[in-house]
């Protein structure tokens, strides 16, 4: 896999996002198109849709259409980086265990999951 790529009407805001969440940094920058590399070489683009339309997360009736998990050391402390970035908490009841549920500024959701949650 080379990249995950998601749409948006703010290419270059949702890549700052990413970058943020990801610690990584916008490797490629051009006028409809950016991409985020993380320390590890993992991908993220950024692609301008002029007509996109954010997911209705958590509406049942609609598509999520894509959602990263994140592993993270401290989840509280993982949030308020988030919510710092941009990032807005979904609070309309859905199903949420460890993990926490949020949308990125052009609507697409992510969970932020422990890492000590995960069983090895």
């Amino acid at each position: 896999m080379r990249s995950i790529v998601f749409d948006t009407r703010e290419p270059q805001r949702l890549a700052a996002f990413y970058a943020g969440l990801l610690g990584g940094k916008i490797t490629t920058e051009e006028h409809d198109w950016y991409v985020v590399t993380d320390p590890d070489g993992r991908r993220i683009a950024c692609q301008l849709s002029a007509e996109h339309e954010a997911p209705r997360f958590p509406d049942p009736a609609a598509s999520q259409q894509v959602h990263l998990d994140v592993l993270v050391d401290d989840i509280d402390d993982a949030e308020r980086q988030v919510l710092a970035l941009g990032a807005v908490r979904v609070t309309t009841p859905h199903p949420e265990g460890g993990f926490r549920v949020f949308l990125d500024p052009a609507g697409h959701p992510f969970c932020l999951i422990p890492s000590d949650a995960i069983p090895s």
